[in-house]
């Protein structure tokens, strides 16, 4: 039986394929169109799905939507009716777009595919959050927490898995949302909505939470994991342009300005911004407040998340818990739950967001509908395109690229080791291409985490980024405690799709300063040599060359680029950036002998 989940028209959209229950491929459509976040309807990862199962459309025997279309709609319009006339703008741009598309997603999967209606089924938005973490996880039964901007209504539920049903007991309900909190804040610091949170997490360890009670005033936390937000700080709910009103202003100040630099004094002020400002104290100061904010909202959603997760274990009363939705990809708070809960073991979604929904609704298709008994377990995140040695020597032979072939794996990973000490930074493309937002070890940048200077040379090479964002470690599995303050990290799931970020062992932050956070910190990766062989032996020789294994790793992309998926690409974002070494495969493309 194949089952093809899908889901798209808000962001990351993304399609999946189950064959008898287990996951042959999945991919978002990014990777394909080159829009970051691309939310149109995914026809070029159905393609991949049906290629990559070797199918035809006829022979799919369900097609399940990630959520209730109609039932969101039903929601856009009565938002807007309760704000008009103040929504007048949103209404009129959102009727274009529903009614232009996103109504009418039925269609589009009967045109794409040529299928009877009939098989064509729907979940709801947070029941695919929920089936896309608890159907992968190893756990016969646990709590379920999915946290996000908004579905249909719900932001947030709790509810319970034991073998193949999923059920939701207490949902929160919008506008009162956690997401949107902290969406509100990051377009308030001056970055982009849906793209930016993750900057406002790396902003926050240059701050202190000195504004946590100005936070409270504009969202109200209860004991039992509920809350609401002040409606009158919010504009998210009736305009297209803006998420936060006047009222938020007079409470926070002016915002930041999306264009300015943003350094503070211990962040410094790094090379590729040009010549430093003669009022750099200033500035400074300046932007230290906005850290300060940044650090206010991340703890404020860390005590939000906790008291939903210790809701979730008093309701269902299990040790394991599975989360999903784009908070979830929050690593920080994750890391925080695990800390501060009674729950020991959590499984977390590598796609947490919308994307992942495409496998959760195939899931909950498979298991909850249908009543078919669970059989797989997500391992790991690599299951996207993959392209041939051949593949990739007629793209290196057709484009007259000078090359070396390496044709024994060892030999490959020991020049690759070489590069490394020797301080280059390395394209590393290998194998399938990652699920989810988060580069695993296939589409990476690598380099040596020891080096002092690494962190801003990775970013003046390739990444252009701002200076408090941090690159993440890759680390054998076997060495992850040794490195790293946690206990029984095997059993920690959330390692191995960097989505705990966790304390540094302080015998340890000296020996790895470019990936250790201001915080002391660091986003982990574990490796397990059963399930990317390649990655782990390249970790595994630098390791028996300089006594650390681990390495520096950060995903294969330019600024503002998804993540590459072909050798083309790759070799584009080689050419473009300052990276001194590409691998592609077992062929070596050397930056200095290019003409």
């Amino acid at each position: 039986m194949y089952i093809l989940g899908i889901s798209c028209f808000f962001h990351d959209s993304a399609a999946a394929i189950l064959k008898d229950g287990v996951l042959l491929a999945a991919a978002e459509e990014e990777r394909f169109t080159r829009i970051k976040h691309d939310f149109e309807f995914p026809n070029n990862a159905i393609d991949f799905c049906l290629e990559f199962a070797g199918i035809d459309s006829n022979e799919i025997d369900y097609v399940v939507f990630f959520e209730k279309p109609f039932v969101k709609f039903e929601r856009l319009l009565l938002s807007c009716l309760q704000n008009f006339p103040k929504s007048t703008k949103l209404f009129r741009e959102a009727m274009i777009t529903w009614l232009g598309d996103k109504i009418w997603v039925k269609n589009f999967i009967i045109k794409k595919l040529n299928i009877d209606p009939k098989i064509i089924l729907f979940s709801d938005h947070h029941l695919s959050h929920a089936a896309s973490s608890f159907f992968c996880s190893p756990f016969e039964k646990s709590a379920i927490l999915t946290v996000d901007g908004v579905g249909e209504w719900a932001t947030a539920t709790i509810g319970y898995g034991d073998a193949n049903e999923i059920k939701i007991s207490k949902e929160i309900n919008f506008p009162h949302s956690i997401g949107l909190l902290y969406s509100t804040f990051t377009a308030f610091l001056g970055f982009e909505v849906n793209e930016g949170e993750y900057k406002v997490m790396g902003m926050a360890p240059f701050g202190e939470p000195k504004y946590v009670d100005k936070v409270y005033k504009v969202v109200n936390s209860h004991n039992d994991g509920s809350f609401e937000l002040n409606m009158d700080y919010f504009s998210f709910h009736y305009s297209s342009e803006k998420t936060f009103t006047g009222k938020f202003e007079g409470i926070f100040g002016e915002p930041r300005d999306p264009k300015a630099l943003f350094f503070t004094e211990s962040s410094g002020y790094p090379s590729y911004f040009g010549e430093k400002p003669s009022n750099f104290n200033e500035l400074s100061e300046k932007n230290q407040y906005y850290a300060d904010i940044a650090a206010s909202i991340q703890a404020v959603t860390e005590e939000l998340v906790i008291k939903l997760a210790k809701s979730a274990y008093e309701l269902t009363g299990c040790s394991k818990l599975c989360m999903a939705g784009g908070v979830a990809l929050n690593s920080v708070a994750n890391w925080k739950v695990l800390k501060n809960t009674p729950f020991d073991e959590i499984y977390i979604h590598p796609a947490a967001g919308d994307g992942g929904g495409a496998i959760g609704a195939a899931l909950y298709g498979y298991h909850t509908l249908l009543g078919k008994p669970r059989k797989f377990v997500m391992e790991h995140a690599y299951w996207g395109k993959e392209y041939s040695e051949q593949a990739i020597a007629e793209f290196l032979d057709d484009e007259n690229i000078t090359y070396e072939k390496v044709v024994d794996d060892k030999k490959l990973i020991e020049k690759a080791v070489d590069f490394l000490v020797d301080g280059k930074v390395v394209g590393w493309f290998q194998g399938r291409f990652e699920w989810g937002p988060r580069a695993l070890g296939n589409r990476s940048i690598v380099a040596d985490p020891r080096r002092t200077d690494m962190k801003d040379i990775v970013n003046v090479k390739i990444k252009f980024r701002e200076p408090f964002r941090p690159f993440a470690p890759s680390i054998l599995s076997e060495k992850v405690t040794d490195y790293f303050n946690i206990k029984e990290s095997e059993i920690q799931y959330p390692t191995r799709f960097m989505l705990y970020v966790a304390d540094v062992n302080d015998n340890k932050k000296e020996v790895l300063p470019a990936i250790t956070h201001v915080d002391g910190t660091g986003r982990l990766q574990s490796v397990y040599k059963e399930l990317n062989p390649k990655y782990y032996n390249l970790i595994d020789t630098f390791g028996q060359a300089t006594g650390v294994p681990v390495i520096l790793n950060t995903s294969f992309n330019l600024k503002g680029e998804p993540v590459v998926n072909t050798p083309a690409e790759a070799f584009n974002s080689f050419y473009k950036s300052g990276m001194d070494y590409l691998i592609l495969g077992n062929y070596i493309v050397d930056k200095s002998k290019l003409t």
